[in-house]
């Protein structure tokens, strides 16, 4: 059981319960320094020491200049100016013990001008430990005149201004909830005493400030140590290549966002690069909710740097990947001082050293730098070029030229229109002589690099619909809606959360009406598109019923060669070409009869992860019913979650580690979320998922009892 002592408990005058003076003349540490932990914030320097604080000469330097300064006064009010040397309390702070937590707070009121009253504290009954409280303005709620010794004018405004904090499983204080503004004028009180003496009680609380951010970092090995220390401060940056460009207040903004982000999301990741200045270089971080999904989805990313090349006003870079709805799904975010070798390399590490995981693929921006680092980080991985972002960019990189129109459709038609190497070499070629471009020094570096962009050479490389490889397609990025050239940092943060929750939403409602439903709505009598309705996501399925209605647009399947058991086949489409006139294009596509095998010169497999029209009308015309397995992807399954494994991609290979909390949790996301999905099929799947929910929990307190 647990009690409560009210140090106030006055919100309404009947319930005053003590005066000021009691409060002071009880209150141990109403004088005491001041000494602020904050959870777990991870940030890392070159040298891969990460405790960041105040150093004794920062401090002894602040000193100074505060004297030399003097104390701000305004004349007309007769109050002190708020000064702005401490960090304002947050969510998500940690303090080592409830002292330090009121001698921090008891600072911070000095440093605005306001006192401190304790207006609540909550004991266990058993062992009279103190385990909450909520600390207050002294002008919180309002006095009881009988219960006053004297009358004295009132004093008190109900002012809202007040934190609420607890101590957690790691026997830390933890701040909860805060409330920063006050409905009166600050400073009165305080500059009455510090006026008398400048180096008292405000100069103690500066001086003992020790550690504002704790932190640990994972290095290149993912090993810990807390113990390393460098006594910095995070400063803001502003314009250095080598530093996070960021406005005032932003470093502040970015750091509460990621101590809220930890308290709501006990996964939640972020670590923060400085330099040997205790400067912001470089910032990472990731939710469990992308964690997870890079586990399931990684095998095909997308490196987004549109933000930074574009100039945009946050310098952000994105990882992303390709849901099993087909959908972008968010893998995680980083903040980059610039384009260098040096920041993508530790952008990547982190990522690497995290998630734990080697995509097969790669897309990103052609950028040198970008380039470099991938090739270093991921030497395995087949890096390519994003063909979304060069088409972007013609109108930009060609659209001074005067015949700029004709090379547009000349560059288009090379690209989309070709499908052997010599097609499209033959169409580069007429485009960069008919039009006279060819000492344009854009082209020129495409053409060097067209291995890695265009899709005629991009066959064998599978992209799991990542890479676009048809007319119209594009990728856009990832909060294309939510973030413009002039978004402010701050302003994004906000749009992150909003974001993020609605695609999680978005894929949760996609996987209640996946599983909900064994078969969707069949628009022909052909077997592939019923096989496949029963197996495929809502929306993969969709995408896969177009080739099968296309079907009917290929005319002609005739065999052009045979080799053994192979066979090469020829199948005529009418396709709509320029100016909407109808067209018939030849796709070659070999079949092997003996296992099953079919490819298709167009490589719709490799690009989408599904069979083309084409390869299904060859499986048509040779008698086979069923799309072979090798060709209906896991990933596009709407049990793939489930099927999937809490300890498959090689998380864990079924080890449980004894010390390791983020394999934990990584396995218990990943079972949970089975329970979860299984009871969205029915109203009586539901009630029996949520008894187990329920029954799970259960237990899991009872472990925490016997221990105690």
């Amino acid at each position: 059981m647990e009690g409560i002592e009210s140090g106030d408990g006055d919100v309404q005058a009947s319930e005053y319960l003590q005066t000021d003076e009691t409060l002071e003349r009880d209150d141990p540490m109403s004088d005491g320094g001041c000494s602020l932990r904050i959870r777990e914030a991870l940030v890392c320097s070159s040298d891969h020491e990460i405790d960041i604080g105040f150093s004794q000469s920062e401090q002894r330097k602040s000193e100074e200049e505060e004297e030399a300064i003097g104390e701000e006064f305004d004349e007309p009010s007769g109050l002190l100016v708020e000064r702005k040397d401490f960090d304002p309390p947050a969510v998500g702070m940690e303090f080592e013990s409830y002292d330090d937590a009121y001698n921090y707070y008891n600072c911070y009121a000095t440093e605005v001008g306001f006192r401190v009253r304790v207006k609540n504290s909550w004991f266990k009954r058993r062992s009279k430990e103190k385990y909450g409280a909520v600390l207050c303005c002294s002008s919180q709620g309002f006095k009881r005149v009988n219960d006053a010794n004297r009358v004295r004018k009132e004093t008190r405004t109900g002012c809202p201004a007040m934190i609420r904090m607890r101590q957690v499983d790691s026997k830390r204080w933890r701040v909860l909830e805060v409330t920063l503004d006050h409905n009166h004028l600050l400073g009165s009180k305080i500059y009455k005493s510090a006026k008398r003496n400048v180096t008292g009680t405000k100069r103690k609380c500066l001086s003992s400030v020790e550690s504002v951010y704790r932190a640990r970092v994972i290095d290149t090995g993912d090993t810990v140590d807390p113990n390393s220390t460098m006594k910095q401060q995070i400063q803001i940056s502003g314009g250095s290549n080598d530093l996070l460009s960021l406005r005032r207040g932003d470093s502040a903004a970015l750091y509460n966002y990621f101590c809220r982000m930890q308290l709501t999301n006990p996964n939640f990741f972020y670590l923060m690069d400085v330099n040997d200045e205790g400067q912001l270089r470089n910032v990472f971080w990731s939710d469990a909710f992308s964690r997870v999904s890079c586990s399931y989805f990684g095998d095909v990313i997308l490196i987004d740097n549109t933000y930074i090349s574009g100039k945009f006003e946050i310098p952000l870079v994105t990882f992303s990947g390709v849901n099993h709805h087909g959908k972008a799904t968010l893998l995680s975010c980083g903040l980059l001082a610039g384009e260098t070798l040096e920041s993508y390399h530790w952008l990547l590490k982190v990522w690497l050293s995290l998630m734990k995981c080697s995509p097969q693929t790669i897309v990103t921006d052609r950028c040198k730098p970008l380039e470099a680092a991938v090739s270093q980080v991921f030497p395995r991985s087949l890096h390519r070029f994003s063909l979304t972002h060069i088409m972007r960019k013609i109108p930009e990189k060609l659209g001074g030229l005067h015949n700029y129109d004709g090379v547009r459709r000349a560059f288009t038609k090379a690209v989309y229109d070709t499908l052997k190497v010599v097609e499209f070499e033959a169409a580069w070629g007429f485009m960069v002589h008919s039009f006279g471009v060819i000492e344009n020094e854009w082209l020129r570096s495409l053409y060097e690099d067209r291995a890695r962009w265009a899709p005629v050479y991009l066959k064998d490389t599978f992209f799991a619909g990542v890479a676009t490889a048809r007319p119209g397609e594009t990728l856009n990025p990832f909060f294309e809606r939510y973030v413009h050239k002039q978004t402010p940092l701050k302003e994004f943060l906000d749009k992150y959360e909003l974001a993020l929750h609605k695609k999680h939403r978005e894929e949760t409602l996609s996987d209640i009406e996946s599983l909900s439903s064994n078969t969707a709505e069949l628009k022909t009598k052909c077997s592939f598109e019923t096989q496949l309705s029963r197996v495929y996501t809502r929306d993969m399925f969709k995408k896969f019923q177009v080739e099968v209605e296309e079907m009917y647009s290929c005319f002609s399947t005739t065999q052009l060669h045979v080799d053994g058991p192979f066979v090469i086949f020829l199948v005529k489409e009418r396709v709509q070409g320029e100016s909407n006139r109808r067209e018939i294009r030849d796709f070659e596509v070999l079949y092997n009869r003996s296992v099953g095998e079919v490819r298709c010169i167009c490589s719709c497999f490799n690009f989408y992860g599904y069979l083309c029209r084409h390869a299904l009308c060859v499986l048509n015309f040779n008698g086979v019913e069923e799309v072979p397995l090798r060709y209906v992807l896991p990933r596009w399954r709407k049990d793939f979650k489930r099927i999937q494994g809490p300890a498959d991609n090689g998380l864990t290979g079924g080890f449980v580690d004894g010390t390791d909390r983020v394999q934990w949790f990584d396995q218990l996301y990943k079972s949970a979320l089975q329970v979860v999905e299984e009871g969205t099929v029915s109203l009586d799947h539901y009630k029996v998922a949520m008894q187990v929910l329920q029954q799970s929990l259960e237990r899991v307190h009872s472990v925490e009892e016997k221990q105690d």
